[in-house]
């Protein structure tokens, strides 16, 4: 099971970028799917999580209300859609799968991870 994940770059204080993550295994038969990110010299976040079946998130409290966590269960593609960006969200991004329930917030819950893509924001 592979994850590409995509969509990283250089963006500025307040504006907006999309994060993708498609999962190799057709369909995925896993439970979610989770982005997490990692700064220098810092422990990799929890981000957020998305069940792949069910209509259920989770965020961070430092991204709800700016960051969006989405599916395309016929892609299988999970998104990240984040707004408001600040430079406090720059980070490695990484996109995450689990194949076990419940799916949590940490690193260890997830058994796929994808290569990461690097998002910086300038103030």
């Amino acid at each position: 099971v592979q994850l590409q994940a995509s969509g990283g770059g250089s963006v500025q204080a307040g504006d907006s970028l999309r994060l993708s993550c498609t999962i190799s295994e057709r369909p995925f038969y896993g439970h979610g799917m989770a982005w997490f990110r990692q700064a220098p010299g810092l422990e990799r976040e929890f981000v957020a999580n998305i069940r792949w079946n069910i209509d259920l998130t989770e965020y961070i409290d430092s991204v709800k209300g700016r960051f969006t966590i989405s599916r395309d269960n016929a892609k299988n593609t999970v998104y990240l859609q984040m707004n408001s960006l600040k430079p406090d969200d720059t980070a490695v991004y990484y996109c995450a799968a689990t194949y076990s329930l419940p799916i949590g917030t940490r690193a260890l819950q997830y058994d796929y991870w994808g290569q990461g893509t690097q998002l910086t924001v300038s103030s």
